[in-house]
């Protein structure tokens, strides 16, 4: 799960679309990304060449297989799934 707090329009554009590559967005700045340890690394290393760390946040959390089954969606939406990727 990756979430961000941006507060340039343009960077905020470059953050969301360099996630649409690896994720589905659940919410306006929430991503649900099912990632080997290698995508996900790759994805910290070009998120961190986009975003300014004085003045943004990006959170990403970890889920693990148990903590997945334990997620609750309510209203529209479904939780991601990916069978090809193994969760981190």
């Amino acid at each position: 799960m990756v979430s961000y707090d941006i507060v340039d329009d343009k960077t905020r554009n470059k953050i969301a679309k360099t996630l649409l590559d690896y994720g589905t967005r659940v919410q306006y700045s929430v991503f649900e990304c099912v990632l080997t340890k290698e995508q996900l690394h790759r994805l910290e290393q070009e998120l961190t060449e986009l975003y300014d760390p004085r003045e943004d946040t990006i959170r990403i959390y970890t889920l693990c297989e148990n903590c997945l089954s334990k997620v609750h969606v309510l209203g529209l939406g479904k939780l991601t799934e990916d069978e090809d990727v193994y969760v981190v």
